[in-house]
């Protein structure tokens, strides 16, 4: 699976972070490898719910950003493990603030949310 390199034509700094950021899966992605290198099906196990396509798919996308770094040992059988790179730790800070907005307001969001 080949990941497309997209064009740089963002009108603003928040439209170019969520295109890194932005889809279902890359924010539980990052969440999981902030703390410590993972492999890939323990990422698997840690998001039941994402397919080993989409994983795979999340990964390369943000590997191709320089998120994410990608350990291959050659070794039988092969294994992988998935980090942050140093600019992907310059995330901390913005998903700290998100888990403090989103622990401060998910009551609020809830309710608004069961209302429509």
């Amino acid at each position: 699976m080949k990941v497309t390199k997209q064009k740089c034509n963002f009108r603003c700094p928040v439209e170019a972070a969520l295109e890194i950021l932005g889809g279902k899966w890359k924010g539980l992605i990052l969440f999981y490898l902030r703390s410590d290198t993972r492999r890939f099906n323990e990422l698997r196990r840690l998001i039941p719910d994402i397919s080993q396509r989409m994983l795979t798919k999340q990964l390369r996308e943000l590997e191709a950003d320089q998120i994410v770094h990608r350990k291959i040992f050659q070794e039988v059988p092969p294994k992988v493990e998935y980090s942050l790179t140093d600019f992907g730790m310059t995330l901390t800070p913005v998903f700290k603030a998100l888990h403090d907005w989103g622990f401060e307001y998910i009551n609020k969001i809830s309710k608004i949310r069961s209302q429509t």
